[in-house]
């Protein structure tokens, strides 16, 4: 269905990059409805990668039964949808994340509590 606006739509978004104490980061983990959304988070652009998996995501997911399993080299990573593959050595900025972008990873061989998400 079309949408059409009676009136300019212009104004200054309330949800700017500079109205926040760094850029918003969505992750989530697919296949672990435990976490029924993306967790958003603020997220300096000069965070390594690698200290991101190893920091900030044990803290975020670290009290699913599954998140100890997790075979890191295994993980599938997806970026505003789309796979890639991160340089750990590289800071979020270098890996081509910015203000919103959605971070994604899937398991292989995890898929929620008991094999529940299948």
């Amino acid at each position: 269905m079309a949408v059409v606006s009676i009136a300019p739509y212009d104004f200054p978004p309330k949800d700017s990059v500079d109205k926040f104490p760094a850029p918003l980061l969505y992750v989530g983990w697919e296949d672990h409805k435990m976490f029924c959304a993306p967790l958003c988070v603020p997220m300096p652009p000069t965070t390594v990668f690698g200290d991101f998996v190893k920091g900030a995501l044990p803290d975020m997911y670290g009290a699913h039964p599954d998140f100890a399993k997790i075979a890191w080299d295994k993980v599938e990573w997806f970026n505003s949808g789309k796979p890639f593959t991160p340089d750990l050595g590289k800071t979020m900025a270098e890996n081509g994340m910015g203000h919103k972008s959605v971070i994604r990873f899937r398991t292989p061989g995890l898929t929620g509590l008991a094999g529940s998400c299948f």
